[in-house]
């Protein structure tokens, strides 16, 4: 007769949201906060003196500021639904898919900026260089500081900025956080080439220089967007991980004497990969063999074996 005692050890939970999840909230929360200050500031002074760009600017951080706030949500929500039963292999995938609207979020705005760039290629508009450049410069400082209070986290993985922007992260990672952290860089990516366009207009005279910096930024926004957009979904979809399942492979098929019949290995949260294994093996091959020979893979959080 099996007793409590006896299934108690096979009992676990299933609370996949990754060693860094309360640091990475909090470091979220604070840039969230970074950034609502900023933008009531732009709001608030452009009513005051008038200045439409303050306020077209400061509406524009409204946008970064409530696709960050979604990132803050989803930490919140991930963590305390943790233990709900009612989320088969736990909250760990909420982060992906808050990644995934931050990543809709991020396209529109590139079309936006797109668009209207193009439409000013053909009717320019009188721009105010210095008070223009001010923000610019401004916002840049903000977006600097907000880089480096997420990248924290980012620098102990050893790949550089680049990499966290359009690294397949369909194994490993937090896309939550790579979602704010993408839209800081874009932000901060537009107040570089708008500072470098707005200079050139105000110096050399090539007002022409603030809509082709436009179009470029949309283009590399776009990108980005794009890039993050695929993994999300790649995530929410439960597509297969090459990287896990070419791992588990090997351990398995390695020595000669099982062979995969089945193999379905998929993320449930930041480095964290579940996987059910139907194998064909000679007498002595059983669930506790298979088992011991997967323990290399650290991914691997949960895992159910067949043995024909």
């Amino acid at each position: 007769m099996t007793t409590s005692r006896d299934i108690d050890a096979f009992v676990h939970d299933h609370m996949y949201l990754g060693a860094s999840h309360d640091d990475n909230a909090r470091r979220t929360l604070w840039v969230v906060g970074l950034t609502a200050v900023m933008m009531i500031g732009e709001i608030f002074a452009g009513y005051v003196t008038g200045s439409m760009a303050l306020l077209a600017d400061g509406f524009h951080m409204a946008t970064h500021a409530g696709a960050l706030s979604v990132a803050a949500m989803a930490y919140a929500y991930a963590k305390q639904h943790a233990s709900n039963r009612r989320f088969s292999f736990g909250t760990g995938k909420v982060g992906d898919l808050a990644g995934f609207a931050s990543a809709l979020v991020l396209g529109l705005i590139a079309l936006g900026i797109g668009v209207e760039s193009i439409l000013r290629l053909f009717e320019p508009i009188k721009v105010a260089f210095g008070e223009a450049t001010l923000i610019a410069v401004i916002g840049l400082g903000v977006n600097i500081v907000s880089a480096f209070l997420l990248s924290g986290s980012h620098h102990h993985h050893g790949h550089d900025h680049h990499d966290h922007v359009d690294h397949h992260d369909a194994h490993g990672g937090d896309n939550n956080l790579r979602s704010a952290y993408v839209h800081v860089l874009a932000d901060a990516l537009t107040s570089v080439l708008a500072i470098a366009a707005l200079l050139a207009g105000r110096y050399l005279g090539w007002v022409w220089m603030d809509p082709v910096m436009g179009i470029v930024g949309a283009v590399v926004i776009a990108r980005w967007s794009w890039s993050l957009m695929r993994d999300t979904a790649a995530v929410l979809l439960d597509s297969t991980d090459d990287h896990v399942a070419e791992e588990i492979q090997d351990l398995l098929e390695g020595p000669g004497d099982v062979r995969i019949a089945d193999l379905h290995v998929w993320r449930v949260g930041p480095d964290a990969h579940a996987a059910i294994v139907g194998v064909v093996g000679g007498a002595g091959i059983d669930a506790s063999v298979i088992r011991d020979r997967l323990v290399p893979v650290h991914e691997l959080k949960h895992l159910t074996i067949e043995c024909h």
